[in-house]
């Protein structure tokens, strides 16, 4: 029987002591005790009675007579069941943790899936490409690269993780020759091409190409490159920078 709400089932274990013993009446207790009836104390495995054969107060046990070297002896703390920090393995479901309890701080590394590896790879270099010829984008330079998957003298990417990837791919020409001539952009997954920008009708103004797309990666044998074509009667540059020509990648989380 009980009064008010129905008492949480909890786990509780009783707190014992083990004594190394000598010929003495006087003992220190590892918890703190109101009166010798709060511990059950053991002599060669006999029960001691209470405030007969010992009292105790605070953390002072004393006996009505003393120890030898050879006794065994240990007590078990009455008034200190004590309810343990883990509750029994598998115990713990879904329903007994709160909504938003569980922060990222609480898992272990790598818990939580990410969206690598990712790079950024862009150049400060001006590239000049032939007419009629796909040449692949100089971009030797990286704003990030989390797994080092990205290569800066190839200009390859080539993730070690396998998944869904999306991919852009911004280059910007500096043709300003007359209108209908093509500039393409390509991105190529192990050679062949994948996705295609292509501006037909150029004018004679600069011009952004952009093309983006997602494909499967196998994580070890799986690269990809990007090129610029032009096709005109002359060659074209292409504009540097980061902001000018870049491509980037990262993986999906599925």
């Amino acid at each position: 029987m009980y009064l008010g709400n129905q008492p949480a089932l909890s786990y509780t274990s009783f707190a014992k002591q083990d004594f190394t013993t000598s010929a003495t009446t006087s003992y220190t207790l590892d918890n703190s005790v109101a009166n010798a009836n709060e511990l059950a104390l053991f002599i060669n495995f006999v029960r001691q009675e209470p405030t007969t054969a010992y009292s105790a107060s605070g953390t002072s046990l004393t006996l009505t007579s003393a120890t030898s070297a050879s006794d065994d002896m240990y007590c078990v703390f009455l008034g200190k069941a004590v309810q343990t920090v883990n509750p029994p393995n598998g115990s713990v479901g879904t329903a007994q943790i709160a909504d938003l309890a569980v922060t990222s701080g609480k898992l272990a590394s790598g818990v939580l899936p990410t969206n690598t590896p990712a790079f950024r790879a862009y150049t400060d270099t001006i590239q000049t490409t032939s007419d009629g010829v796909a040449t692949k984008a100089e971009l030797d330079l990286e704003s990030y690269d989390t797994d080092s998957c990205y290569d800066t003298s190839t200009y390859r990417f080539t993730p070690n993780v396998a998944g869904k990837y999306v991919f852009n791919f911004l280059a910007t020409d500096n043709y300003t020759g007359s209108a209908s001539n093509a500039v393409q952009i390509y991105i190529r997954k192990n050679g062949s091409d994948i996705a295609e920008y292509q501006n037909n009708t150029k004018g004679s103004n600069y011009g952004s190409n952009f093309i983006s797309t997602t494909v499967e990666m196998n994580g070890t044998t799986d690269y990809v490159e990007f090129f610029l074509f032009y096709a005109g009667g002359s060659n074209v540059i292409w504009r540097n920078n980061s902001d000018r020509q870049f491509a980037e990648g990262y993986r999906l989380i599925t």
